[in-house]
């Protein structure tokens, strides 16, 4: 995993790792790992208060996760001109249809 790219400000996801609340830093990583997973291509961009996940070089961005003390902020993007789905995640939900939403944003974004 140490080969993820923080694109816009050379932080790594170590860096941003220390400042993500204890309650919610499982729930992150869990997120963070399925985005990764979702293809070779994705591209991880580290920024000050929040990591964004890109398809290819071109930026087209999918997923604006942003932790909070308890609970974590993701902008779900599905269209380049649409308005992102925002969703507030706690550690006690179940993911299902968080990832499966992800995924859907993923693959329909060009």
């Amino acid at each position: 995993m140490e080969n993820f790219i923080g694109v816009g400000t050379g932080r790594t996801y170590a860096d941003f790792q220390r400042q993500i609340p204890e309650p919610v830093k499982p729930l992150f990583d869990k997120l963070r790992t399925y985005c990764m997973s979702l293809d070779e291509k994705v591209i991880e961009d580290v920024r000050m208060h929040r990591v964004v996940f890109c398809k290819t070089m071109t930026f087209r961005w999918f997923a604006d996760m942003e932790p909070t003390q308890y609970s974590i902020i993701i902008k779900i993007q599905k269209e380049r001109k649409a308005q992102p789905i925002i969703l507030e995640i706690t550690p006690e939900q179940e993911l299902t249809k968080i990832e499966a939403t992800l995924k859907d944003a993923f693959t329909a974004i060009r």
